[in-house]
């Protein structure tokens, strides 16, 4: 694995990642781009079901999401009311 990282992007849960995992994610939206794109064109084909094919879309979409989270994996995020004191 890659010892060089990559800031996080700057918003709450996002951490630094490597190179490795970032090369991994960015090959996995080229595959997502390509499933999509296998799934337009049957959309736009006259006698197949336009419907069905954008469920497909969506459910790719849905799919490679969980796929770059399992690599990223974002924390949960502080919220202000975690940080009151009990005013017993």
């Amino acid at each position: 694995m890659s010892s060089e990282t990559h800031k996080g992007l700057p918003f709450a849960g996002y951490q630094e990642q490597t190179s490795d995992k970032v090369a991994l994610v960015n090959a996995n939206k080229q595959l997502e781009e390509r499933c999509i794109r296998a799934a337009e064109m049957i959309r736009g084909t006259p006698g197949m079901d336009a419907r069905m094919a954008s469920l497909a879309i969506t459910g790719i979409q849905e799919a490679f999401m969980w796929l770059n989270r399992a690599v990223f994996q974002p924390g949960r995020v502080s919220l202000p009311e975690d940080n009151q004191g009990s005013a017993a």
